[in-house]
């Protein structure tokens, strides 16, 4: 892919089940879509098959560019450890079977130690190759262990592993305190996605969480600067548009995701 391109986080439209949210992707203009394991979890088990989600995707033309979301990998021990990269397995099929690139890998909620995260991910992305999808390393700006870009970038440097990748998204900078030159630290050839949104002024941005998310553009992040740092990197792939807004999830998901698509092209190239 060549240029920037805009892509729909279904977590935008939480509500609509999954084939309803792959069709409304595609009938806004979206040219991609991130999707939950949990969502794909609920409509097999709902007695639907991945492989028609995978027809969908193929007919609405939409690329997968991640799945969420893999978790306990960085801070298990012991037989939960193992417990939890059986569930990842589970995952990055799932991944597999609707055509993603990635499989995000979400940092854990408590602190914990470090010091091992470059071997822990180092071991997921080992375990990745197995199912030819890529796991990316990613910081939420309100966890208590890798909060920040500085955090997420060390531990995929300390992976030293060609597939390594972090994820990138506003409010999770904002959220955690990273100063934005430290966009500056990622190649962009090393961000697996840049996920979209913005900050509102009516709490400290400390205090945020992220349901407090809204449209870009409708908020008081810095967003033209986070998008001119972003392409100073050299960043071309896909922008998705990420919110869990309950005050969103209430409105119909087409004029949703339609609205998205309108406050997205004031940013990137699209």
């Amino acid at each position: 892919m060549s240029a920037i391109q805009y892509c729909l986080n279904t977590s935008t439209i939480r509500p609509a089940a999954l084939m309803e949210k792959i069709h409304i992707a595609g009938l806004a203009g979206y040219r991609a879509i991130e999707l939950w394991n949990d969502d794909l979890s609920a409509h097999v088990q709902q007695g639907g098959s991945l492989t028609e989600v995978r027809r969908a995707l193929d007919d609405q033309g939409l690329q997968v560019p991640t799945v969420i979301a893999a978790f306990g990998w960085l801070e298990s021990t012991g037989p939960a450890h193992q417990l939890a990269l059986d569930e990842i397995k589970r995952r990055l099929e799932q991944a597999a079977a609707v055509g993603a690139r990635h499989l995000i890998a979400s940092p854990a909620m408590e602190a914990c130690d470090l010091s091992q995260g470059g071997a822990r991910y180092r071991e997921l992305l080992e375990l990745g190759r197995q199912f030819g999808v890529k796991p990316a390393m990613e910081y939420l700006g309100f966890v208590g262990s890798v909060y920040t870009i500085a955090q997420g970038w060390q531990i995929v440097q300390d992976a030293a592993d060609p597939d390594a990748s972090l994820i990138m998204d506003p409010f999770h900078i904002l959220r955690g305190g990273s100063p934005l030159a430290d966009i500056a630290l990622v190649p962009g050839e090393k961000v697996a996605i840049w996920h979209w949104n913005d900050i509102p002024g009516t709490k400290p941005v400390g205090q945020q969480s992220d349901a407090d998310r809204v449209l870009p553009g409708d908020g008081v992040g810095p967003l033209k600067e986070i998008e001119r740092l972003a392409l100073q990197q050299g960043y071309q792939g896909f922008v998705s548009l990420e919110l869990f807004n309950p005050t969103l999830w209430q409105r119909d998901p087409e004029e949703v995701a339609r609205l998205g698509m309108e406050k997205m092209k004031a940013y990137f190239s699209g």
